[in-house]
């Protein structure tokens, strides 16, 4: 039986972006002391913080950090009165093992995050200032220096932490400010123009993978929680293909992972962290998953609709444009897909989030399906 060539394209593809991972990785291995990143937070001294900030820093301490997808670290400076240094800062960095560098790379995790504030970041409201931000594209380093945001009074949430509809406005507010600075400055597909690096998430080689992870996922939920699972059987079969539906354009830049772990408040408005996942895409995507995972199922059932002539009327107001209502209600049902298998995985796979978070958004991307009619839609239109 011949394969398409549909199927084998988007195959060699995921071949070549893994190959492209390890070849990174074990490239930073061999040869790595010779490049001028450093590669652990240990090894940010003052000479190369003051090229890569443009401040004349005079002394470095670690104040503490951990690990994730990346090393993070709060970092203490002290520095030359007349440059105004911070008194201290956020570092972002790759992660320390090779298996979760790994995960890195296969989501472009670190060069996303670098590209988006040395090209998209500057005037956006709500994203944290960057002080410098430099790529290795040969191993794969790189360093973050952000503000740090625990020096001004924000407050930082989780999904069990839900947002209330006042709250829930203001994030769909700044979702719509960021939406409307990109609106109709994308090209046409990714890989071609300064913004082409932009891709959509069912766009990237990686999401062949996706089918599979929800498969072994909700088999391992099934089997230890009662969360209904089942329910997401046709997308878990059909996943590239919903995801494909759930992408056509038009397109905007979206944060791309805005569940509440990501965001925050500050001074009665709303802000984004962790810009690694931002990808081209349709807002539904982004409205759905955001609601979902931020509100409680049934605070999200009361508010959904009014919220989404929230975010049209302030897409409109930042220069966007002015989206059908019945139309971004649908594409925002179809965003459901996305707001279910995002939570699932991560519940699923467990060792990402705190089990109790993962397992709350699980259940409210599953029960989001159901209120939704997702799974018929997508029957209706795949």
């Amino acid at each position: 039986m011949l394969t398409p060539a549909r199927h084998l394209v988007p195959a060699a593809g995921l071949v070549a972006h893994l190959g492209h991972g390890v070849q990174r990785i074990a490239t930073d291995t061999a040869i790595g002391r010779l490049r001028a990143l450093p590669r652990s937070v240990a090894e940010l001294d003052t000479g190369y913080l003051s090229k890569l900030t443009g401040y004349r820093i005079e002394s470095v301490s670690v104040l503490g950090g951990d690990a994730g997808t990346s090393s993070r670290a709060r970092l203490a400076l002290t520095g030359h009165p007349d440059d105004e240094v911070p008194e201290s800062v956020f570092v972002k960095m790759p992660a320390a093992t090779a298996a979760t560098r790994m995960v890195g790379e296969l989501g472009r995790l670190g060069h996303t995050e670098v590209r988006f504030y040395q090209q998209l970041a500057h005037g956006l409201p709500g994203v944290p200032r960057a002080h410098g931000a430099a790529f290795d594209p040969l191993t794969g380093r790189y360093v973050l220096v952000l503000e740090d945001l625990s020096l001004s009074p924000c407050e930082f949430l989780d999904t069990l932490h839900p947002l209330d509809k006042d709250r829930a406005a203001q994030t769909v507010e700044l979702l719509a400010r960021v939406h409307a600075a990109f609106w109709g400055r994308l090209p046409a597909r990714s890989g071609t123009g300064a913004l082409g690096w932009l891709y959509s998430a069912s766009g990237d080689h990686t999401s062949l993978m996706t089918g599979g992870l929800l498969k072994l996922s909700t088999k391992r939920l099934a089997e230890s929680t009662d969360i209904p699972v089942a329910d997401g059987r046709f997308i878990d079969e059909n996943y590239r293909a919903a995801a494909q539906l759930l992408d056509r354009p038009p397109h905007t830049v979206m944060h791309g992972d805005a569940h509440p772990g990501n965001l925050f408040f500050r001074n009665g408005e709303a802000g984004l962290l962790d810009w690694q996942a931002v990808r081209r895409g349709h807002p539904g995507r982004e409205l759905a998953y955001t609601l979902v995972t931020s509100m409680t199922t049934t605070d999200r059932q009361a508010a959904e609709r009014d919220l989404l002539d929230v975010y049209r009327a302030a897409l409109a107001a930042a220069g966007g444009p002015e989206l059908d209502r019945d139309e971004l209600w649908e594409r925002y049902r179809l965003g459901a897909t996305y707001a279910y298998a995002a939570p699932v995985i991560t519940a699923g796979l467990g060792g990402m989030q705190d089990e109790g978070i993962a397992i709350e958004g699980a259940r409210r991307g599953v029960a989001a399906l159901a209120d939704l009619e997702t799974v018929a839609i997508l029957k209706k239109l795949l």
